[in-house]
């Protein structure tokens, strides 16, 4: 099988990397870079050249080379690879814009505004050849690791159930969104489940709703059924306006099986009720360090890592079911979901080559399964 995208051989000196997006999770990339032996530090990108000094100063480089553009400064300075950690809005056209010059991308989630604006990122990353993956951060959990591990004793898992209830109050943008916890949390655990069950969604049933004291104005709360293929069901209730008693970050799980139960409150050891103890797993490193450890050793071996955009679109692809769920108060089939997104990727897209991957494509959750895509 052909590696799906280019490699960079390891000569032995670290990875030079952009970092576009000088805000505050651009910030605590900028931190996990510096503190990488796997990576080093080539420039940031951001529209505000002021912000972006003021990144590269608070990290005790004030003489790092800032920009506007991401392609351009990637020139300039010989980068090899670039960190889109954007807003949701510029994900596409910065990822898009660094792909065509050549250059792999890991990129903050979602991996794009919509599912659509997702499957043009993936017919792009196609056409140039490179690697786009999705850092979905909370996948890269030891813990996560040991309860999928305790898992495989349960026989066939029927129900994975994920409860999140925290109290945060942000301001800004997420106090006026619409559908907050949705599409701003939701996501990590919507991923979370599909890594526990080694399936993909198949249709969804929710309910959004928002408590009478709750400070947000859009729902803030929500209950969703997936049907998974393979037949389990994944079970999220949550809410971001429930204080006392907080849940983890990660949430609470219940994984039941037909011979028993794993348990993980998301900050602990997992247990399960057949008294099993999670072997010496694998080490996925920890949240974002652990994304771009994961992104260097693919860009370096041609490894497919967590969150190649083909696999990840899934993740948003169950978002958007949620929330038409929601909003619909049906059932909602995420086999329909993709083929409206098909219909207007192709509507949207203005690239002829990249429309071209597209048309190519015979079934959209084929071609986001597939793991040898043609260079």
């Amino acid at each position: 099988m052909n590696t799906p995208f280019a490699t960079i051989p390891d000569d032995g000196t670290p990875l030079r990397v952009l970092v576009v997006g000088a805000g505050g999770m651009g910030r605590a990339w900028l931190r996990t870079v510096e503190a990488s032996p796997l990576v080093e530090l080539a420039g940031i990108v951001d529209l505000d050249l002021d912000a972006a000094a003021e990144a590269a100063a608070s990290l005790g480089r004030p003489d790092l080379p800032v920009g506007a553009g991401t392609a351009a400064l990637a020139s300039d300075v010989g980068a090899q690879a670039v960190i889109n950690v954007t807003v949701p809005a510029a994900h596409h056209p910065v990822t898009t814009e660094a792909l065509a010059a050549g250059l792999p991308v890991l990129g903050e989630k979602p991996v794009a505004s919509t599912v659509a604006q997702g499957l043009s990122l993936a017919a792009a990353a196609e056409l140039h050849g490179q690697l786009f993956m999705v850092s979905q951060s909370r996948r890269y959990n030891r813990q996560l690791f040991d309860a999928k591990q305790l898992s495989s004793s349960l026989g066939p898992v029927g129900i994975v159930s994920a409860e999140f209830f925290k109290a945060p109050h942000f301001g800004g943008f997420r106090d006026a969104m619409d559908h907050p916890l949705l599409l701003d949390m939701a996501i990590h655990q919507f991923d979370m489940a599909r890594f526990l069950l080694d399936a993909d969604p198949v249709s969804v049933f929710c309910e959004e709703y928002n408590p009478s004291w709750s400070w947000y104005r859009g729902d803030a709360g929500s209950t969703a059924i997936f049907e998974m293929t393979g037949g389990a069901r994944f079970v999220f209730t949550g809410s971001w306006c429930s204080p006392g008693q907080e849940t983890s970050w990660n949430a609470s799980w219940r994984i039941s099986g037909e011979h028993g139960t794993v348990l993980w409150d998301g900050d602990n050891e997992p247990v399960s009720s057949l008294a099993a103890t999670a072997g010496p797993g694998e080490d996925p490193g920890q949240e974002i360090a652990g994304s771009l450890r994961d992104f260097v050793s693919a860009v370096r071996t041609g490894s497919t890592p967590m969150g190649r955009v083909h696999q990840n679109i899934m993740s948003l692809a169950m978002v958007e079911a949620a929330i038409h769920s929601a909003s619909s108060g049906t059932r909602v089939s995420v086999d329909a979901l993709l083929e409206d997104s098909y219909q207007q990727a192709l509507l949207a897209e203005r690239d002829p080559a990249v429309r071209d991957v597209l048309t190519s494509w015979t079934s959209v959750r084929d071609a986001l399964a597939s793991e040898s895509i043609r260079l």
